[in-house]
């Protein structure tokens, strides 16, 4: 077959615009330039609504500003005038537990190879008879490509994959802005009460919780692992509990009812994410048809990041503790063990190592990897953090458009090895890829 795969652009989270379609001129709650929490938070009673009723918040399209010039060079590059390569953006309501994306991706494939199977050149190629996407996918993104291969096993029909900077073992940002209402998400705003409320309402944000080594330092009373209710401060389960008193059909009658009905609540999301986690921590690449070989593994470090978060006790309850040396950067040092304290300024080095990747395979990128004439990706960078600007880099461009192309590397293309892997044990899969370390 003659022709490149088709290509699937997700998204990471908060990524895309939600509108609501309720009003008769659909109005958008969330966006770049608008972000009302409360409309976008769903019900803890049935989350597959919005809390604030009468409501039908959808997602509607992935944030230009940060994919687009990806998916227009992806289309150019992997096409010749008589063959073109549809690339498509991946639109799906991020708020959602992973497993309803996942499902949804899954439709998003089939119809994709569809839709591809009837353009002529695709058809005379052979494609219909073995039909395949590739898929480039940022942060959350991740997490969703890999729970799809984990659920479709053998029968899924993904050729190709790039991850950048997925937390495929949680962001310590995760819990912090479930907590705080803000974090170091790509988001600049302030944090508010109505920002707290609707991501503790957030299945997804719970999928991104850290369980990396050294992600939480908890006192001697308190778990360790996020994915349980007591490690989390009773300021999550009042709000959750307030949500279910104002606005769930039948609130709790006392105060004990109502801490009882917000721990099952959180228990559930909790439980869902795990799961999940625990699905795709699992991934057997080679039962999807795949080999780690046609994985890039794109890693964002050098930035300062949060790398562990403690909780003390208060009173014996758990109180997150938010403290300016918890974040590092401590790229460049030669003993392996400091030198992982590093990031992508929202997902730390540890966190975005996936399990079936070995880490000799993975490829670092640094904000100085910005070309001298990038100069609006850079202030994105600025401005939305390393991590949310990583999409716009062109060396990440060129490096995904080289490897979904499998050719290697021509000049101009680098990468840099991840800490701890020594230069003769460094093995990307694009080949010929130059070693950007000293």
């Amino acid at each position: 077959m003659d022709v490149q795969n088709p290509v699937i652009v997700i998204p990471g989270i908060t990524a895309s615009s939600l509108q609501d379609y309720y009003e008769v001129s659909p109005e958008t709650v969330w966006g770049i330039l608008k972000k009302d929490e409360l409309r976008a938070a769903l019900h803890p009673n049935d989350r597959r609504y919005e809390l604030v009723e009468p409501a039908r918040v959808e997602a509607d399209a992935l944030f230009k500003i940060v994919y687009g010039d990806l998916i227009e060079e992806l289309r150019a590059e992997l096409s010749t005038p008589a063959t073109p390569t549809p690339v498509y953006p991946f639109v799906y309501d991020w708020r959602q537990p992973l497993e309803t994306t996942v499902r949804h991706l899954q439709a998003f494939i089939e119809e994709v190879i569809g839709r591809s199977s009837l353009s002529r050149h695709y058809h005379r190629a052979g494609y219909p008879a073995n039909p395949a996407v590739d898929i480039v996918a940022h942060s959350m993104g991740g997490l969703v490509v890999a729970g799809y291969l984990a659920m479709a096993g053998a029968r899924s029909q993904v050729g190709r994959v790039i991850t950048i900077a997925t937390p495929f073992r949680g962001s310590i940002e995760a819990p912090i802005k479930v907590v705080t209402g803000t974090a170091d998400l790509g988001e600049t705003q302030p944090p508010s009460p109505r920002d707290r409320f609707g991501a503790r309402l957030t299945p997804a944000l719970y999928h991104l919780l850290p369980d990396f080594t050294g992600a939480v330092q908890a006192a001697e009373s308190i778990p360790a692992d996020l994915f349980k209710v007591d490690a989390w401060q009773p300021s999550v389960l009042e709000s959750i509990g307030d949500a279910l008193a104002l606005y769930g059909p039948s609130p709790p009658s006392t105060r004990a009812a109502r801490r009882e009905a917000a721990r099952g609540v959180l228990e559930e999301m909790l439980t869902e994410a795990r799961v999940y986690r625990k699905r795709v921590d699992g991934l057997d690449l080679a039962a999807c048809g795949l080999s780690t070989e046609r994985w890039l593994c794109l890693v964002g470090v050098d930035a300062t990041t949060r790398v562990t978060m403690p909780i003390r006790s208060n009173r014996g309850k758990p109180e997150f503790e938010l403290r300016s040396r918890d974040r590092a950067n401590d790229w460049g040092q030669e003993d392996p063990e400091l030198a992982v304290r590093t990031g992508d300024g929202t997902v730390p080095f540890r966190g975005a190592l996936p399990s079936f990747i070995p880490q000799e395979q993975v490829v670092c990128l640094r904000p100085k990897d910005f070309g001298y004439w990038e100069v609006r990706d850079r202030a994105l960078s600025l401005a939305a953090g390393f991590h949310g600007a990583l999409p716009t880099m062109n060396l990440v461009h060129r490096l995904a458009a080289t490897f979904l192309l499998n050719k290697p590397a021509h000049k101009g293309l680098g990468g840099w090895r991840p800490p701890g892997v020594a230069r003769d044990q460094w093995n990307p899969p694009i080949a010929k890829l130059p070693d950007r370390s000293r």
